[in-house]
């Protein structure tokens, strides 16, 4: 039996990280931090997760300060991120073409939507040639 891939979810929302913990738990070895500190601490800890699902607005930092950590450093640009915002639909849309992230959803989101983009984002990083 195949390794589960391993995503990392990074939302300050304790129902929206158990959301994502039982909706992903059964394809995806998932782990869930609150806030950016923990998120860069789990990375330093356990290396590069498969998928990064990530919250724009963490308590810790500022708005879209650790996806702009990862998307610019040499060592995680190349996980895919996608971003779950509370912010409104501009705002994300603009900020996720900067980083290029290549899939946003806004909150309240559809679980079964989420679940299809990990797959896809998925299959997209395991074909986009390594650079």
């Amino acid at each position: 039996m195949p390794m589960k891939k391993k995503i990392l979810a990074i939302d300050d929302s304790k129902a929206i990280r158990f959301l994502l913990q039982t909706v992903l738990e059964k394809d995806y070895q998932t782990f869930t931090v609150q806030d950016g500190c923990s998120a860069m601490h789990w990375l330093s800890k356990n290396g590069l997760p498969d998928l990064i699902i990530a919250d724009p607005q963490l308590p810790d930092m500022e708005n879209w300060e650790l996806i702009q950590q990862l998307t610019s450093s040499g060592i995680y640009n190349s996980v895919p991120i996608l971003v779950l915002s509370g912010l409104n639909k501009a705002e994300t849309e603009v900020k996720c073409i900067e980083y290029q992230v290549y899939k946003y959803f806004l909150k309240p989101f559809n679980p079964i939507e989420l679940v299809e983009s990990i797959k896809d984002l998925l299959l997209m990083a395991k074909l986009r040639p390594v650079t």
